[in-house]
């Protein structure tokens, strides 16, 4: 005799309103440039933009937006790279675009809300730069070297690594794999 489907296993409590709510309708974009250095060899520079407005005003962050209704995340991220720092899908600036593995999970505690936000990369050619929207003030580039110091966030920080391991490495066995089509 199977159990009953709504019986609970001892110690767990039903599924109620309470709680943090959980969303997924916020996207990163971590935009990054190969280029070489002094001695010819390659270095890896990520993007980040100086935000004007609230919440983040003021700090450094990756591309990122929220989904809009019948948008999907991956279009989400391309429509915010197009508004944030004018690079449009068809460019021909944009070398490659990516869904990373991990999804960056975090707690605003102002909301009471955790976000399940999915992450993406983009490859421009070296030398590219942004044309920044009223949203941000200023960008930079960092350096792979420079993570730790230059990124806010430790998702943010695990995010480059697992670019610089996964996607730009040539041993990579998933970029094909994580590679989205733009057109």
């Amino acid at each position: 005799m199977s159990e009953p489907r709504d019986a609970m296993p001892p110690g767990y409590q039903p599924h109620t309103a309470h709680g943090a709510r959980i969303r997924a309708d916020v996207v990163d974009v971590y935009v990054f440039a190969r280029e070489p250095d002094a001695a010819g060899m390659e270095e890896v520079r990520f993007l980040q933009l100086l935000r004007s407005g609230a919440p983040l005003d003021g700090t450094w962050q990756p591309v990122m937006g929220h989904v809009h209704a019948g948008e999907t995340s991956a279009q989400c991220a391309l429509r915010e790279m197009r508004e944030e720092i004018g690079l449009d899908a068809g460019d021909a600036s944009l070398l490659g675009f990516w869904a990373l593995e991990q999804v960056h999970p975090f707690y605003i505690s102002a909301i009471d809300t955790v976000v399940m936000s999915p992450r993406f990369c983009a490859e421009v050619r070296a030398g590219w730069a942004p044309a920044l929207n009223e949203e941000h003030t200023a960008h930079r580039w960092v350096h792979e070297t420079e993570i730790d110091r230059d990124f806010m966030w430790p998702g943010q920080k695990a995010c480059c690594r697992e670019i610089v391991r996964e996607i730009v490495a040539d041993c990579s066995l998933s970029r094909e794999r994580l590679r989205v089509a733009t057109r």
